[in-house]
């Protein structure tokens, strides 16, 4: 019943989608569409199985793409555009490469709908380069184009590079548009600029401010080290803010030292978002940080006692065709002792070349070498580690590494990649949950300011 392959694309999808909102597994309905009879499997239940799996489970999409290609089945553009779709979720641009070129074989070239879709799938998989090429050579450019090229301009921190685009607009910028100046801004340091965009929505464009633009505004402002007037912001909001705004200002405070209004964002944090770890782990790392461990202790028995559980940092690299996943601590990889050696000569060099551990990030109350063993195990360290080792099996003749993490970049971490970029002459980039850092020669493209 699930998938019936008379219907409509809008049926198929709304059953797909009604079955998620009512709590339906995913692996149950991947095994009722198995189970179909192929000579009922046509483009269209292909097509929607692959879109419930593109944003949950991108290479089993991708693999269920090229099974429906050798069913002999032709795609269609929006089969294309869930691919590409799903290409964005992984590590590199190798898949969306491939899947680009069938797009051309196809005759979808000239589609706008999918020279969107590769902008998007291009940007999120680090090749700023390839999506200004796409973004280029199209021969008609909608709202959603422009939007997207702005996204990948913000995601990589190319700031001027965005706001300059904004101005090549010979369309009406709508909402969206103003998301991704104001994102580029805040990552950037452009505190100026952005407020003038702000004021410009309303003033200019006629445009009201929404929650996304009020938390952009909020990193802007805290991120530079404004954060009362931040806080002032949220008082003077029309509407009620939400938990982005308060983890926005919760992450500004921890930057600058605002203990006090540190606790009043991470309380407003825990009310609207029980189970979230975030306001409890921020909260511990501030007092971590500042020496009082007592109270970083009781914030993790506070944490415990409310069975919320914080998300372990993951990253992901891709050697040859595989892709390798490492946690924090790195003992469940089947090469971990191999790592840990070669880890361990790693840093013994870059510390001859001016690497000293933040050991203030250290949640513990222990003794330095410890804290240094910790940052260590970090999984960015662990996953740059791996790729080094087979350097040979790297994309672009191992000149580029490219990780994939799931949590924020920590400042350890990011001096470590600084360092390391310049000591192996190779460009690292390393996508985390909030955008790219591009290390290359010893800086990052973030300059320092995430």
């Amino acid at each position: 019943w699930l998938l019936d392959s008379t219907s409509t694309w809008a049926h198929n999808l709304s059953l797909v989608k009604s079955y998620f909102d009512i709590g339906g597994d995913i692996g149950n309905c991947y095994r009722i569409f198995m189970e179909t009879s192929t000579c009922h499997r046509d483009i269209v239940s292909w097509t929607s199985i692959i879109t419930a799996l593109a944003e949950r489970d991108p290479e089993e999409a991708l693999f269920l793409f090229c099974q429906l290609r050798r069913e002999d089945l032709i795609p269609d553009w929006y089969t294309f555009s869930i691919a590409l779709k799903a290409c964005a979720g992984l590590v590199t641009e190798r898949h969306a490469m491939t899947v680009h070129s069938q797009v051309i074989k196809a005759g979808f070239e000239g589609d706008t709908v999918l020279a969107n879709a590769l902008i998007h799938a291009y940007a999120r998989c680090g090749n700023i380069a390839l999506t200004k090429q796409v973004f280029d050579e199209m021969e008609f450019r909608d709202l959603v184009s422009w939007n997207s090229m702005l996204k990948a301009h913000a995601l990589h921190g190319k700031a001027r590079e965005a706001l300059q685009l904004f101005w090549q607009m010979n369309l009406q910028p709508d909402p969206t548009t103003f998301v991704a100046l104001l994102s580029a801004c805040s990552h950037a340091e452009l505190v100026d600029e952005g407020i003038i965009i702000f004021d410009s929505m309303v003033g200019k464009y006629g445009i009201v401010p929404q929650l996304d633009h009020y938390a952009c505004m909020v990193d802007i402002l805290g991120r530079s080290g404004r954060v009362l007037e931040a806080a002032e912001l949220i008082n003077r909001m029309p509407m009620k803010p939400d938990s982005v705004v308060w983890s926005t200002l919760l992450g500004s405070c921890r930057k600058h030292g605002k203990t006090s209004l540190a606790k009043l964002a991470a309380d407003k944090l825990k009310e609207l978002e029980p189970g979230n770890s975030l306001g409890y782990v921020q909260m511990s790392n501030i007092y971590s940080s500042g020496g009082n461990f007592n109270k970083a202790g009781l914030i993790r028995n506070e944490m415990k006692g409310s069975s919320v559980r914080k998300e372990p940092g993951l990253s992901w690299v891709e050697i040859g065709n595989q892709v390798h996943e490492f946690a924090s601590g790195g003992r469940c990889h089947p090469e971990r002792e191999v790592i840990f050696r070669q880890l361990e000569g790693f840093v013994g060099k870059l510390k001859e070349i001016g690497y000293v551990p933040e050991t203030s990030l250290a949640l513990h109350d222990i003794e330095e070498e410890q804290k240094e063993e910790q940052l260590y195990c970090h999984s960015e360290k662990l996953a740059l580690t791996f790729a080094v080792m087979n350097e040979r099996s790297l994309c672009y003749g191992g000149r580029v590494i490219r990780i994939n993490k799931n949590i924020r970049i920590c400042v350890d971490c990011h001096n470590f990649m600084k360092l390391a970029s310049d000591m192996l002459k190779k460009e690292i980039v390393v996508r985390d949950a909030n955008r790219f850092h591009h290390f290359k020669g010893g800086v990052c493209s973030c300059n320092d300011y995430w």
